[in-house]
């Protein structure tokens, strides 16, 4: 059972692991090499998955984490979008000819900040240079306040068949302290323009631990929730980092709520999502019964990307535009973040990987490891053994012997089979994982990760 002692003794620093290893272990890339890793990877057709990030936002939110460029011209769009094409002409000539499009993903900043022409125009640039598969999941972020009729038919045109949308917390003195005024009848609107059109799969985003939140504000965005009725809900955690994210600095840190309110809060949105009838994929993660995400849990095929949760089991992710990650084969590979920067690196090499990784083999066992902890739940020692030629009990006897802790919570079973996380246990992955992440101990003194919780 999910106890306020248990969330507050495991409420430590530690990754998200949309990756593994995190993305503070990236180095200074060598373009040759990946390039060259590229080439012979795709020497035969691939299923492959492309991001998108749109930067541009009108106006500040003053908790974002993301990587944004502040502005009201919508004209800097079109600039912006001529290099996402640069980049894709270099992409195309990289990937087989036989390769296909299984995912598709416009994250943000706010991708609706572009106007419905821009839209169009870079849905044509996607089926101008790669092959786009006619059933082809593709998922858009929306920000309610910038969305339009207009919006949703250039999306629709180009096959936008998700959505997930910035709800955050519906409470005017909420959004007042955090820079981000949205009516819940916007909301509402949002949604049901999303629905009508036909678009059967959306997502709710909020947020727990922003400023002036309290359980009965709370309780107002978990009710609108609950009216909304979405497929899925993704409830994060507010991450306060003003040391890497200083905008941060505006939010008053009085208002913040303390730890315990926050573990609260917590508790009190995971009890009523699952009461409500969502199934918990994983951390912050609720999705219906039906929905593939739930059914990808059951059947094991369940996988975790730098967009979280994925039913694109074995896809390579390719990541346009700046900051944005990609995850291929043993490489990790992120662009430049600065968006001047970011275009002189495409202007010259037509792509802007600066930072990434290479793959050890030790990285891929324990990547291998830590995905299933996150995405299955359990860690078969067979399929490990037989997947990478190990004897996991010897190769994890360190790791194995750390688990008496969670062992005595309740929160795994470990046997001769592997281990077997609990219906507790399955709150606490991101824990659990971090016992086989022998980089955790190198950071253990520095402030790189947001809290568990």
């Amino acid at each position: 059972m999910l106890t306020q002692s248990l969330i507050e003794k495991y409420n430590v620093a530690g990754p998200r692991y949309t990756s593994y290893p995190a993305a503070v272990e990236f180095v200074e890339t060598d373009k040759p090499v990946i390039e060259s890793y590229l080439v012979q990877r795709n020497s035969k057709p691939r299923d492959v998955s492309i991001y998108i990030h749109l930067p541009f936002c009108a106006s500040l939110c003053w908790y974002c984490g993301c990587t944004t460029v502040i502005t009201k011209k919508r004209d800097k769009s079109d600039e912006y979008l001529n290099y996402i094409e640069k980049e894709l002409a270099y992409l195309a000539g990289i990937l087989h000819p036989n390769h296909s499009v299984k995912q598709i993903h416009y994250g943000g900043g706010t991708p609706t900040f572009l106007t419905p022409g821009q839209l169009e125009v870079l849905g044509q640039m996607l089926h101008n240079y790669l092959n786009i598969d006619k059933n082809v999941e593709f998922g858009v972020e929306i920000d309610p306040r910038t969305f339009t009729g207009e919006h949703l038919q250039s999306l629709k045109k180009y096959g936008m068949n998700r959505a997930s949308v910035g709800v955050q917390d519906v409470n005017p003195e909420v959004q007042e302290a955090i820079h981000r005024i949205q009516p819940l009848d916007m909301v509402k609107e949002t949604f049901r323009m999303l629905r009508d059109s036909g678009i059967q799969s959306v997502n709710a985003d909020i947020i727990y631990g922003l400023p002036r939140q309290t359980e009965a504000l709370f309780e107002n965005t978990l009710n609108a929730i609950k009216d909304i009725n979405p497929e899925r809900i993704a409830a994060y955690s507010y991450a306060h980092v003003p040391w890497m994210k200083p905008a941060q600095k505006l939010l008053k840190e009085e208002e913040l709520p303390d730890a315990n309110l926050k573990m609260a809060l917590l508790k009190k949105a995971t009890l009523f999502f699952e009461e409500m009838g969502y199934e918990f994929i994983g951390m912050d993660h609720f999705a219906k019964k039906d929905d593939e995400l739930s059914i990808a849990l059951k059947e094991g095929s369940l996988q975790r990307n730098f967009q979280g949760y994925s039913t694109g089991a074995g896809l390579d992710l390719y990541g346009l535009g700046m900051s944005s990650i990609s995850s291929v084969g043993r490489y990790y590979f992120q662009n430049e973040k600065e968006l001047d920067f970011w275009k002189k690196q495409v202007e010259e090499y037509g792509n802007a990987w600066v930072k990434g990784l290479p793959l050890t083999d030790d990285d891929e066992i324990r990547r291998d490891v830590v995905m299933q902890v996150m995405c299955k739940r359990r860690l078969s020692f067979d399929d490990i053994a037989q997947k990478w030629g190990i004897n996991p009990k010897l190769f994890f006897d360190k790791e194995l012997n750390q688990l008496d802790g969670f062992i005595d919570d309740g929160l795994l079973e470990l046997n001769d089979d592997g281990i077997q996380v609990s219906e507790t246990g399955k709150y606490f992955l991101r824990n659990i994982a971090m016992t086989f992440d022998p980089y955790m101990e190198a950071r253990k003194a520095k402030p790189t990760f947001s809290k568990t919780v």
